[in-house]
């Protein structure tokens, strides 16, 4: 049984795949884009209200690109991920940063994780489901091959572990 030094909460060590940073900016562009876009038509095609089209046509792109330019940034700068013989570690967020760890004990569940936006940039994520209330952890952002080979090492390691993830 693995001694609680070793499964102290710590900062993983390995960063998600560099081509995350293009998928979080592209999930980030979905709602601002189409906004910008359409108050700049509104600005472009309707001179009487041209004033208040440029107002808020602003209020809505200082932030909108602000947020598509600092929020994959950061992202990358947050999300890491682990395993070891004894867990997995991650860490994630944004705003609301979390760190968890969750010895492989305590694995019920290890899933592969791919939407349409991450399949365009080739990358996958996995999901490891635990006996916690805290819920499942979630490694997103990988490389499509570093993820399969993740969820067969974790799958292995766990069928190796004593302990019934309860």
């Amino acid at each position: 049984m693995p001694n609680s030094e070793s499964l102290r909460l710590r900062p993983p060590r390995h960063r998600v795949e560099r081509r995350a940073i293009a998928w979080w900016a592209a999930q980030a562009s979905l709602i601002p884009v189409p906004t910008i876009l359409t108050l700049g038509a509104l600005y472009l095609f309707i001179p009487p209200a041209r004033f208040v089209f440029g107002w808020i046509f602003l209020a809505a792109a200082v932030p909108g690109i602000a947020y598509m330019v600092a929020m994959p940034l950061w992202r990358y700068q947050v999300h890491r991920w682990e395993t070891t013989d004894e867990a997995v570690y991650t860490a994630s967020g944004w705003l609301w940063q979390k760190w968890r760890v969750a010895p492989l004990s305590r694995i019920q569940t290890v899933d592969t994780v791919r939407g349409p936006l991450e399949q365009l940039f080739g990358l996958s994520g996995i999901k490891v489901t635990t006996a916690s209330a805290s819920g499942a952890l979630k490694i997103r952002g990988l490389d499509r091959q570093v993820a399969v080979d993740l969820v067969e090492h974790l799958t292995r390691a766990t069928q190796a572990t004593p302990g019934d993830a309860t």
